[in-house]
């Protein structure tokens, strides 16, 4: 039997609430260091610090490559709980406001769903240290998906 797809991995993580599951599957949210856990009904991502992960040793400060990826993943995390999409979605365009430098911290993102049509949705995401009403990044992201 041959080992399952990435989308049947997600599905699969879907049906059992295993939010790990949907980070997991991603190699790179592996590499970022991303989790995923329900507070509330909010799905929040959060990516832990690492070394790897800043951009300027001087302040430090996280590189922005990182924290747009977070704020990307945490859009698509989103897109893959609440919808009903049978692929995963696809970066159409993503617009990303850096709001203040992100420190040597974790770092969590949520993604809101604005607007969800057949085959196109939008998300709105913020992404925050510490203090979730001072955010250090928000997006709004632009995506194709397939519903069943």
């Amino acid at each position: 039997m041959p080992p399952p797809t990435l989308i049947e991995r997600l599905t699969a993580a879907k049906a059992a609430k295993d939010y790990e599951g949907l980070c997991a599957a991603i190699p790179y949210a592996k590499f970022l260091g991303l989790t995923a856990a329900m507070q509330g009904d909010e799905l929040v991502t959060t990516m832990r610090y690492g070394e790897h992960l800043i951009g300027n040793p001087a302040l430090p400060a996280l590189h922005g490559g990182t924290l747009g990826a977070l704020l990307e993943s945490a859009a698509i995390f989103e897109l893959l709980w609440r919808a009903e999409t049978i692929v995963l979605p696809k970066t159409i365009t993503v617009t990303i406001d850096y709001l203040r430098s992100a420190g040597a911290a974790e770092t969590h993102a949520r993604g809101i769903i604005t607007r969800q049509g057949r085959r196109i949705s939008n998300v709105r995401v913020e992404a925050w240290q510490g203090d979730r009403t001072s955010p250090v990044a928000s997006a709004h992201g632009i995506f194709l998906v397939m519903r069943g």
